[in-house]
């Protein structure tokens, strides 16, 4: 598997998960395949001698192997499954610090086909132009997760809520107000990763502008410092959110197991 660019948020060991998971899915079915029918040719070689256990040999070495094959395909999927899972959980660590510019390829799925031929077009010209567009293509991907994950949160604080509602414990009405407390935060994450969203997507048409007519890019620096600083900030707002939510549901007694109340 080729190294995906560097992370600060993935090591080693990681990285060498996620090769051995591709190199079994990408083996399993040649392996297994190959292995039975290379031994019973070998056995219908060295007893050739004897016509019938030969040929005998030689066809259960085809039958084995295409048992081999069908296996060899369940291992192999089951790899690329696993694999897949891993690389879901290895963006979401990355994108749980923000996403920098030296991690976009991970998230190439995420891009916009008009992202990738820029991407792959600023290469061939001025690297600052280049830098500073991998800058804010990792604003931009940070801002869209944020804005995703900042919504489910966000609805999950609203059920939260409601259910504390239907608890008669006596310390619930501190409770509601502190996960009310929290939807307020998050719903401030969610607006200020929206804004964000909309700034990355503006700079990013700037600076392809930039590079059209061959411009430069000292008018952007200040904004794309901005960019960047909130990119780093509003995942670990996120999270110091969620956690504070989680805490105060904990303490509440579950309420999680209480019904949804019903929809009107």
């Amino acid at each position: 598997m080729k190294r995906i660019g560097s992370s600060r948020a993935i090591d080693e060991i990681d990285l060498k998960r996620g090769r051995n998971l591709r190199i079994v899915g990408i083996g399993a079915p040649l392996v297994l395949t190959a292995l039975p029918v290379l031994l019973f040719l070998i056995l219908s070689v060295i007893l050739s001698g004897t016509p019938i256990f030969a040929v005998s040999s030689f066809l259960l070495g085809l039958i084995f192997g295409v048992v081999g094959f069908l296996l060899g395909l369940v291992v192999s999927g089951i790899s690329f499954y696993r694999h897949q899972l891993w690389s879901a959980e290895m963006r979401d660590r990355i994108a749980a610090n923000g996403i920098g510019a030296d991690e976009i390829d991970w998230f190439r799925k995420e891009l916009k086909p008009s992202e990738k031929r820029a991407l792959k077009s600023l290469k061939s010209l001025d690297p600052l132009i280049e830098d500073a567009y991998r800058e804010t293509l990792a604003s931009r991907l940070t801002a869209t997760r944020i804005v995703k994950s900042s919504r489910r949160e966000l609805q999950a604080a609203k059920r939260r809520e409601s259910k504390l509602r239907l608890l008669k414990a006596e310390n619930s009405a501190s409770f509601i107000e502190q996960a009310r407390e929290d939807a307020v935060k998050i719903g401030s994450i969610h607006n200020d990763a929206k804004q964000m969203l909309v700034e990355a997507e503006s700079r990013l048409q700037m600076i392809e502008a930039a590079a059209a007519r061959g411009g430069g890019l000292a008018d952007t620096e200040v904004a794309l410092k901005k960019l960047a600083a909130r990119a780093s900030q509003l995942p670990l707002a996120l999270e110091a959110a969620r956690l504070r939510e989680e805490a105060a549901a904990e303490i509440s007694g579950g309420p999680s197991d209480v019904e949804d109340p019903a929809p009107q």
